[in-house]
């Protein structure tokens, strides 16, 4: 494994504690920010949006660290790696848009972002497979 790549794992373990803390920020908002101004099944659909934010950031510090240390192929790992970046980016930023702006069509994004967040698992899952490093 290269310095480049060990960096490219190490950045996308800083990006899912950066998420991580941004799903605690975000989740806070919404239980004390946002609950009376918006509409409780909006609300729901926010935390919806927090809590897999939170899910998903932990599993690409998991996935970064597992390429990073070596424990795992690391091209299976950055895949997996790319894959809870941009579930995230779909399913929870269409989920919080939805929320805000209450425009329905923006849910049509979320099942992509779903998509992606299983392609990460697997991507992970699959990361393990046949590596017998020790």
């Amino acid at each position: 494994m290269t310095t480049e790549h060990d960096a490219g794992f190490r950045r996308m373990a800083a990006a899912g504690a950066l998420s991580a803390a941004a799903a605690v920020a975000l989740g806070a908002f919404g239980a004390h920010g946002l609950r009376g101004s918006l509409a409780p099944d909006m609300l729901e659909v926010y935390e919806t949006a927090a809590r897999y934010q939170m899910y998903h950031a932990l599993g690409l510090v998991a996935a970064a660290v597992a390429g990073l240390g070596h424990r795992a192929d690391p091209r299976r790992a950055w895949w997996a790696c790319l894959g809870f970046v941009t579930g995230t980016l779909l399913f929870s930023g269409s989920l919080y848009a939805l929320a805000l702006t209450g425009m329905r069509a923006l849910g049509a994004v979320t099942p992509a972002g779903g998509l992606a967040f299983i392609a990460a698992w697997l991507f992970f899952a699959a990361s393990f497979h046949g590596t017998a490093r020790g």
